[in-house]
Order: C-alpha cells, then structure tokens, then sequence
C-alpha cells in the first residue's frame, strides 16, 4: 500500500517560518502531481501549492533520492493555521490519488 506520511507541524508564533515534510515512495514523487493541501474545522480543504512551485510565501520541493516532499513556509500568521496534507494526485495521468494523515500547525500572536 503506498503511505504518504507528513511531519514538521507544531505550534510557532507569527512571523515565524516552518517546513513541513511529506515521505513518499519515489515512484509517486515521479509520477503523480505532488501538491500540500489544507484545511480548518468546518472548511473545505484548499490547495496550498504544488511542486516545484513558489507562491509568495510557500515552497514546494521535491527531493527524489530523500523521497521527500517540502513545503516551506514563511512569515506565518494566525490564517495559516489549519491541518496541512500532502497529496499525490492523477497518478499515471489517472484518477488514482493519495493523502496522508495530516500534520498540525498552530500558529498564535
């Protein structure tokens, strides 16, 4: 079974800077669109950034001989707390997807 585990969540002040990361088998960082997801209680779950992919303040990376994908982020407030997932998604140009558990980041003033 292919288990997409992150890690590197926890609880930071604003204006602080975090790196979450994702481990995947190295054939789904090579052949699924790999991307960081997430989501607050009572909210749909949103896209944060995919790989290879800066948007102002998120990074995502992919490191293949790790099996790791990162998503960096700076300059944190209180709106980014949430759950964030790590996704592999249209795997082999299919509908087959992957998400792992979920890491928790609390960000507070």
């Amino acid at each position: 079974a292919v288990e997409l585990v992150e890690s590197g969540g926890g609880s930071v002040e604003a204006g602080a800077s975090l790196t979450l990361s994702c481990t995947a088998p190295d054939y789904i960082l090579r052949y699924c669109e790999m991307g960081w997801y997430r989501q607050t209680p009572g909210k749909e779950r949103e896209l944060v950034s995919e790989s290879h992919i800066r948007e102002g303040r998120f990074t995502v990376s992919l490191h293949y001989e790790e099996k790791l994908m990162l998503l960096q982020m700076t300059t944190l407030t209180p709106a980014d707390t949430a759950r964030y997932y790590c996704a592999a998604e249209r795997c082999w140009s299919t509908a087959t997807s992957y998400w792992g558990p979920g890491t928790q980041v609390n960000v507070s003033l």
